[in-house]
């Protein structure tokens, strides 16, 4: 029962981490965005680690940077893999095996 809780809090914070890597996304589009705020540092700082790999995968077009597109499919399909990893770890020791 602690692991369903634990995966369930997973869901949770990943979702969470997916919308605050949208908002930096968004933020990026907004040219009068003040970088020296303490929320828009935070949300910079807490995803920078994720967003730095994927820079300049695919050349720019225009102002737009298209690799945020492969660094969103790259999580959503690890962390898939993740969570049905667990899941099936969940269900073998429920079922005793």
């Amino acid at each position: 029962m602690i692991a369903l809780h634990l995966i369930l809090v997973l869901d949770l914070l990943f979702e969470i981490f997916t919308w605050v890597l949208i908002a930096r996304f968004l933020m990026s589009w907004i040219p009068s965005v003040n970088y020296q705020h303490p929320v828009v540092r935070f949300i910079y700082r807490v995803t920078d680690f994720v967003v730095r790999p994927f820079r300049g995968i695919l050349p720019p077009v225009g102002n737009l940077d298209f690799s945020p597109i492969i660094m969103f499919v790259v999580l959503r399909l690890a962390y898939s893999l993740l969570r049905r990893i667990l899941v099936m770890l969940v269900l073998q020791s429920a079922l005793g095996g």
